[in-house]
């Protein structure tokens, strides 16, 4: 806590070292009467766009105050339901006194007639589809996340958050970063009543955005736009709750708004399976992991503010131990090269206790309107302990070829420092930039384990009974650095060429050490290097990139196409067991080509071609045997080649705010050559695979190597239109997913080939404050053909639905049911589970400002709860099965904070939030 009390500390001091802006107060009153007028709407726009640059609501006695305003001139907009809105022009030179401000009422026509029209939901702007918040009802206290699980387009598969077929990356609260790239934390600590708008966008990067050439570097991105009268005051939650089988929840989430300058404190402990603190009353909706049980404290700060005119800072820091209890099931049937069948199960017990830290910072300095310099630094540290055992065996499904019986104590320490600079100048002619990019990356890992295992093999001659006792040292350093520099010059009104070179160099220092314990009797143990499986290397990767570029843009044509030469050298050189040397070099081709059109202000299309290559990773490279599993080895191989990957993508965005329907289709195509993908030897007979490691009969060694032929295609298409006779927001979705994934089994080769096509729909209500559901459906059917062995063919169908929903009753009373049924089929024997979670709770609002909340929740009423899946990869089809937290009952007690704006109570606030 005292570090991050000096955190805190050190960006207030040094905000006030920068501040420089001056502020605009008055009091506003009722024409006439001289009255002062409460929670009246002020807004301060800018002269030259009437873009909004602050706002806030007046206090009981009519008083505002708009503090930290730069120099400039400015429009204040006074409005007041039932009065004229008022305009004034500011200068602000200086600290301003507007004093009485006068709003007279609107004359009202009694026999006008009223007419009642439903809200678009949102509109196309370009690439950002935009939606109104209005246009969603969500209950009171809910969270963000509860609110965009409504909008068209918004899905989650496999527990992550999904916008228009691809995964969020980050949150932007007003266009500032919100937790880094947490994107749950970020949308549990904004309250849904805040939100005034939502954009979705893919966001560019920083040069991309200075000089308008794409460069392919795109994050998923949410911007939550806030409402002017909700950035200022404080707001959060704390929950206290205790169950059966001592079940526990403790969370607090505090924020502190005061317009620009932001700071959120949140804190979380719970065995309850929730990694961060919810902003739900109904807890058990929040994004939990469905494996194993989970005991998480959490204590973590964001901060965010403007000092001064040219300086803006965002920082978020968070501490989290965690203890997984993991109990594991799976079943593999591995691809061979004849019709024989080799099946391999596995039950594992894993305990680990997580601690870790994780610090980000953005700083942007603005020089002036041509210079800026942007440093974004981020650091995390993990220290990990390991205990786990597991029961494995193979078997031909007639007889057992070999088992294993493992258990293992490890510790792990894994460093990663990350540093980037970035420098943007413009040029008076308009068009010419220049930009210049350095990244910096330090890494390095320390793991010290310890192992035993018994091994059988069950041969012709009877049993052969193999003990291991092991410890192993890792040590591996890593470090990188990558400059880019990036010029553009315009060609005329409507072209623009550009010049980039790039260089950069990857670092890795590797060393594993694995020793074999003898113990004799009466002494102490020995310990003897196993040269077989050690291994000592470095690694150098060093590339160089000159790319040229061409841009035509039209009002509703873009037109952008790249080629970029790529050198790159691999240096290997291994100290240990033998000293090699390997001397590798690459040179590519890679060219890219972009068009973008708008048909129209709301509907428009991009196409993207891009090409890339994927370096080995140091793992893949190590040539040391790892045995953590003895019946299924790996090692590494020296010898990788770069992938080279094609890809085509296209998205279509379109929007009809009068009839207020939305539509997505995205579609996208990737071709690998040189994929690193895996070669299995499975052991006919015992076979030495090196100096006194033996592969027996029917165990497996697994080696990295470059295959050709993999190929991807996946499409995705959502439509969403409203159901105005029901108050509601419905959302159709389909996918398509065709995956051909080579693999090489005792040196043939051979490919998996999957396809999926999924459907799904989304229902959610806008009726009211007092009643909120959202259904959403989900249904995929999957067809798995090998052409290796045809023993491995199947289809399966996997179908999920979720209802979740709210009713206030009556006088505070509040139920809420969150169901979650599954369906699999054509899984494994014992793996076709499905299943019904059921969550329910019955809470009562207290206290006169209905803050207040107790309930009583249970969770997995009906004792179904289960984790089921299957996995597919290029040697085997896997299907899985864990532990997952099991029925309790929980009461617990939850109290909502907010205060908005200079005096505002918690009675003004609720008056204002039923007018809303």
């Amino acid at each position: 806590m005292k570090y991050l009390f000096f955190f805190v500390l050190l960006f207030g001091i040094q905000k006030q070292m920068f501040a420089q802006g001056f502020s605009v107060k008055g009091s506003v009153f009722e024409e006439g009467k001289n009255e002062s007028l409460p929670f009246v709407n002020i807004l301060l726009l800018s002269l030259n766009d009437s873009s909004q640059v602050g706002g806030t609501v007046t206090d009981i006695d009519g008083r505002f105050e708009l503090t930290g305003i730069k120099r400039g001139e400015y429009l204040l907009k006074i409005q007041f339901m039932g009065y004229k809105d008022f305009f004034q022009s500011i200068q602000a030179s200086s600290n301003v006194d507007l004093g009485k401000i006068f709003i007279s009422e609107v004359a009202t026509d009694l026999s006008e007639v009223v007419i009642e029209a439903r809200r678009s939901t949102g509109m196309q702007k370009g690439d950002t589809t935009q939606f109104n918040s209005d246009a969603f009802k969500t209950m009171r206290d809910a969270s963000a996340q509860a609110l965009i699980e409504k909008l068209p387009g918004i899905s989650s598969e496999n527990g992550v958050l999904q916008a228009q077929g691809e995964n969020i990356a980050q949150i932007l609260v007003d266009g500032k970063p919100f937790f880094g790239n947490d994107v749950t934390a970020a949308l549990q600590n904004i309250p849904a009543e805040m939100i005034q708008s939502i954009e979705i966008f893919d966001q560019k990067s920083e040069k991309a955005q200075l000089s308008g050439f794409d460069d392919g570097e795109r994050l998923k991105t949410i911007n939550i736009i806030t409402k002017p009268n909700r950035r200022k005051g404080q707001f959060g939650k704390t929950t206290a709750g205790y169950g059966s089988d001592e079940r526990y929840l403790g969370g607090t989430s505090i924020n502190i708004f005061d317009e620009d300058t932001r700071l959120t404190i949140t804190g979380l402990s719970n065995n309850i399976n929730i990694l961060n603190y919810s902003s739900d009353p109904n807890v058990q909706t929040n994004e939990s992991p469905q494996q194993g049980i989970i005991t998480t404290n959490l204590i973590g700060a964001n901060y965010t503010d403007v000092w001064g005119e040219k300086i803006k800072v965002t920082g978020s820091y968070v501490y989290t131990v965690t203890e997984n209890l993991g109990i594991e099931s799976r079943f593999r049937d591995f691809v061979t090269t004849d019709q024989s069948n080799k099946f391999y199960t596995e039950i594992s017990k894993d305990s680990r206790i997580n601690r870790r830290h994780q610090a980000n910072l953005r700083l942007e300095y603005n020089l002036n309107e041509r210079n800026r310099i942007l440093y974004i630094p981020r650091f995390s540290a993990r220290f990990e302990n390991e205990n786990s055992g597991f029961f494995g065996e193979t078997s031909n499904g007639i007889s057992l070829i070999n088992t294993v019986e493992n258990s293992r104590i490890g510790r792990y320490e894994d460093f990663d420092l990350f540093n980037r600079f970035f420098y943007s100048h413009k040029f008076n002619k308009p068009g010419r930039t220049f930009t210049a990019r350095l990244n910096l990356t330090q890494g390095w890992n320390v793991d010290n384990s310890e192992r035993n295992a018994v091994n059988t093999f069950f041969e012709q001659d009877g049993e052969n009974i193999e003990n291991l006792n092991q410890n192993t040292f890792r040590d591996r350093i890593g470090n990188s650095w990558n400059t880019r520099f990036s010029y553009t010059e315009p060609l005329g009104n409507k072209s623009q060429m550009e010049l980039e070179y790039s260089v950069g160099n990857r670092k890795n220092d590797s060393e594993q050490l694995l020793y074999n314990v003898l113990s004799e009797a009466g002494g102490p143990d020995l310990l003897a290097l196993d040269t077989a499986l050690s291994n000592s290397f470095l690694s150098n990767y060093l590339t160089q990139q000159f790319e040229l570029g061409y841009q035509f843009q039209t009002e509703k044509l873009k037109i952008q196409t790249e080629l970029e030469f790529q050198d790159a050298s691999l240096k290997n050189d291994q100290f240990f067991p033998v000293t090699e040397e390997l001397n590798r070099r690459f040179q590519n081709a890679l060219p890219t080509a972009r068009l973008e059109y708008k048909f129209s202000p709301k509907t428009n299309i991009q196409l993207d071609y891009d090409t890339w290559t994927n370096e080995p990773q140091v793992g893949q490279l190590q040539q040391a045997i790892n045995n953590n599993n003895p019946l299924q080895l790996r090692t590494g191989n020296p010898e990788l080649d770069q992938a080279y990957t094609n890809q085509v993508r296209m998205r279509f965005r379109g929007n009809n705010p009068d009839k207020d329907r939305n539509w997505f289709i995205f579609a996208q195509g990737r071709l690998t050559n040189n994929f690193i993908a895996n070669s299995i030897l499975i052991a006919e007979e015992p076979v030495e695979v090196a100096q006194g490691v033996v592969l027996q009969q029917g165990s497996q060694l697994n080696r990295p190597v470059n295959l050709d032929g993999f190929t991807d295609l996946r499409s995705w298409l959502s439509y969403g239109f409203p159901l105005s006779f029901i108050k509601s927001n419905f959302n159709i979705n389909a996918g398509l997913g065709i995956t051909q994934r080579p693999g090489q089994i005792n040196d043939q080769i051979g490919f998996n080939n999957s396809n999926r096509f999924s459907t799904g729909f989304n229902l959610s209500s806008s009726i009211s404050e007092n009643v909120d559901f959202n259904i959403w459906s989900r249904s995929s059917f999957n067809n798995v053909r090998n052409t290796l062995n045809s023993n491995l063919n199947s289809e399966f169908f996997q179908q999920r639905m979720r209802v979740n929903f709210n009713w206030i009753i009556w006088n505070g009373i509040i139920y809420r049911l969150d169901l979650n049924h599954q369906i699999n089929s054509g899984l494994a024997e014992g793996f076709d589970n499905n299943f019904t979670l059921v969550n329910m709770s019955v809470g009562k609002k207290i206290f006169n400002n209905q803050r207040g909340e107790i309930s009583i929740m249970a969770y997995d009423l009906l004792g179904q709860n289960a984790n089921v899946r299957r996995n597919i990869t290029e040697t085997f089809v896997e299907d899985f099965q864990s532990n997952v937290l099991q029925q309790y009952v929980m009461v617990s007690f939850t109290y909502n904070l907010r205060r908005f704006s200079k005096g505002m109570d918690e009675k003004t606030y609720s008056d204002m939030y039923s007018e809303n």
